[in-house]
């Protein structure tokens, strides 16, 4: 008889061993891979921000050449004569129109 109870305890453990075993894989795999989908998001978030650097650190170049030429008197009056039509003493200005490359 013994041998029966024992038989039976041990489909008892395993009824219970078995989904509890099965829950916490379930979760494991569950937790693993969110773990990896928010990797996988953070990864292609850092491309994106890279991206956005470079392109930020090429706007800052540009920018300091403006900055520059900005800082020459010289240009400041031609930018200021070719965009606004500004003339100097004695000067006419003729707006031509411009031609179409076609």
């Amino acid at each position: 008889m013994t041998a029966k109870k024992n038989k039976a305890k041990m489909k008892c453990r395993l009824c219970l061993f078995i989904p509890v075993c099965c829950v916490v894989l379930i979760t494991v795999f569950v937790s693993v891979g969110s773990y990896w989908l928010q990797i996988v998001e953070k990864y292609q978030e850092k491309q994106q921000l890279e991206e956005e650097i470079l392109s930020l650190k090429e706007k800052e170049e540009q920018l300091k050449v403006d900055v520059e030429r900005l800082e020459d008197p010289d240009y400041i009056a031609r930018y200021a004569r070719e965009k606004y039509m500004y003339s100097k003493e004695g000067e006419i200005i003729l707006r031509l129109p411009e031609e179409d490359d076609e």
